[in-house]
This record gives structure tokens, C-alpha cells and sequence, in this order.
């Protein structure tokens, strides 16, 4: 006795996919970010690194960041 099985649709797969993230205790959750191709992004982007770049505090910020990070399982 042979079964075939009966092809799923792309949405089958997807909510099956789903199904199994969901039972390994995960939830999806939805990102908005800035457009990158928009424009005037990258002006602003300059725009905000030169307001971060001029403020008192920048050096003790970059000095934070810098001892905080964690390279050691970063590849040569």
C-alpha cells in the first residue's frame, strides 16, 4: 500500500515552520527600521553622529562600549 503524500502549499509550510519555532518557545515578533535607501537617511545618519561626536560624555560612552563588548569568540 503506497501513500502519497498530498504536496503542501507554501502557506502550509510556513505556519508549519511556525508551529514548531511557537512549541520551541519562541514568539515572532515584527522590526520596523529606518529605510536606508530613503532619502536624506544618510545625511542624518551624519547628521546624528556629528550631535553624538560633540557631547560632553562622548569619550566615556565609547570607552564604555569598548570594555563591555565581548570579542573573544570573534574569528582573526
Amino acid at each position: 500500500m503506497t501513500t502519497e503524500s498530498i504536496p503542501m502549499t507554501p502557506s502550509e509550510k510556513m505556519q508549519r515552520y511556525r508551529n514548531k519555532l511557537r512549541a520551541a518557545g519562541l514568539r515572532p515578533v515584527q522590526v520596523w527600521v529606518a529605510d536606508t535607501r530613503a532619502p536624506g537617511f544618510a545625511e542624518e545618519c551624519r547628521r546624528q553622529s556629528r550631535l553624538v561626536s560633540e557631547h560632553a560624555s562622548e569619550q566615556d560612552i565609547m570607552e564604555f562600549l569598548e570594555n563591555a563588548q565581548d570579542v573573544s569568540e570573534w574569528n582573526d
